[in-house]
């Protein structure tokens, strides 16, 4: 990463972090960063602070493991802010939640007064890199008796089969949940069993990708470009 013009830092020495999600653009949270916290981030890729309750260097996700990757660090116009644009891994927020502008279901408290048609709530997709992590995790390690491991030895042929066996099981359960449907049954069952049948297509369609040695960044690059398109 190319380096940065040094910040106006502030009489504390601090500098304000804005971060948001490379992804679609959403304002994750915001912090601070002293130099050492700057130095850090552009040496590891991994996004630090300086937490001001502690008075320390801080690693987000130290202890959660949410940490923030690094995609690229920008100053604004007066130099006296940084913009860091990050992939999250898992929720940003210590509530649990995607941002730490986002409502909090404890309290009611809303990001900010909507003048406008809000976003689509947020599902969750942030969790896949839990999920991500463990498959490579696996392709680096093979440990032994793990289903995974499994998969991976056998090469393109055994994912590839349990990828399209999933698909045709995604298929059937779909049908089955609109059966249910249009007889004006409860589909409760049929709905769980759709997710679940999703659920292994993803997750073996991902194993596939670890298989190959490609990363699904590769994939979100694809779907952004055709959005745009």
């Amino acid at each position: 990463m190319r380096a940065m013009p040094a910040p106006a830092w502030g009489p504390d020495g601090l500098v304000p972090v804005v971060v948001q999600d490379d992804a679609d653009g959403r304002v994750l949270m915001v912090a601070y960063a002293d130099a050492e916290a700057l130095t850090a981030t552009l040496a590891t890729g991994d996004v630090h602070f300086h937490s001001r309750s502690r008075g320390r260097l801080w690693r987000k996700g130290e202890t959660s493991g949410n940490v923030l990757h690094l995609v690229r660090l920008g100053l604004d116009c007066d130099g006296d802010a940084i913009l860091a644009t990050v992939h999250p891994v898992g929720p940003t927020c210590h509530r649990g939640t995607r941002s730490c502008f986002d409502a909090d279901g404890g309290t009611g408290r809303v990001d900010a007064v909507s003048v406008a048609p809000r976003s689509p709530e947020p599902q969750g997709f942030a969790w896949l890199e839990t999920l991500w992590a463990a498959i490579e995790e696996r392709r680096r390690t093979r440990p032994p008796g793990s289903y995974t491991t499994s998969l991976l030895d056998g090469g393109v042929d055994a994912a590839g089969r349990k990828v399209t066996e999933e698909a045709t099981e995604v298929l059937m359960a779909a049908k089955d949940d609109a059966a249910a449907e249009a007889a004006g049954h409860d589909r409760s069952a049929t709905s769980r069993a759709l997710a679940g049948e999703a659920a292994d297509l993803l997750y073996h369609a991902l194993v596939l990708l670890a298989e190959r040695g490609q990363e699904p960044r590769a994939l979100i690059d694809t779907l952004r470009e055709r959005h745009r398109a």
